[in-house]
């Protein structure tokens, strides 16, 4: 595809935040990017955030990813194998995830029953509820009563949840689209 003349404003690239690069040769391809360049911004203050809050209860230390498997684990207090992480988590890096539950089990937060690919499944130890319940005092203080004081923000959340899940919708048969386009498989 040819890079399209992005030197006349026209009614379709008018718009004030319209920068042309290489990701962004108009609006509808500006506003994507924006957007991807603002989750990737919030990806990565997520994760310092979650890295500090867990630093504040625990020795241990996680990245982002990793605390939320933590969360995972312990999420409606009973055992998950790491299908069911890897599907809560919208992960596909099987040998990540099984790096992370070492972790966890080395440091005592996780125990791991069974056998077997299916049969293995993970729950925390006392240790790991102990943690996970600190965590939680703290997100309460220090994150939720800032969303709290502010009464519009509820409704913000909500709005961007739904746009996240439908936006990660387009993404997932999109990265599909690509994986055939790299393996000659042609649409129909």
């Amino acid at each position: 595809m040819a890079r399209r003349d992005t030197g006349k404003k026209s009614p379709e690239n008018s718009e004030a935040s319209f920068h042309p690069w290489h990701l962004a040769r108009d609006t509808h391809e500006s506003a994507l990017a924006e957007l991807e360049i603002s989750i990737m911004a919030a990806f990565e203050s997520f994760g310092r955030w979650q890295s500090a809050c867990l630093s504040a209860v625990t020795d241990f230390s996680a990245t982002g990813p990793e605390n939320a498997l933590l969360h995972m684990i312990r999420m409606d207090d009973r055992p998950k194998n790491i299908h069911d992480l890897a599907a809560i988590g919208n992960r596909t890096d099987i040998a990540n995830i099984q790096y992370s539950l070492r972790k966890f089990l080395k440091a005592g937060l996780i125990t791991r029953k069974g056998s077997g690919r299916s049969g293995v499944l993970y729950e925390v130890t006392d240790l790991g509820r102990r943690v996970t319940d600190d965590y939680a005092d703290v997100r309460q203080v220090e994150l939720i009563q800032a969303y709290v004081a502010d009464p519009a923000l509820e409704d913000d959340v909500r709005k961007a949840r739904d746009t996240l899940m439908k936006v990660s919708e387009i993404y997932e048969r999109a990265a599909r689209a690509a994986d055939a386009r790299r393996l000659g498989v042609t649409r129909g």
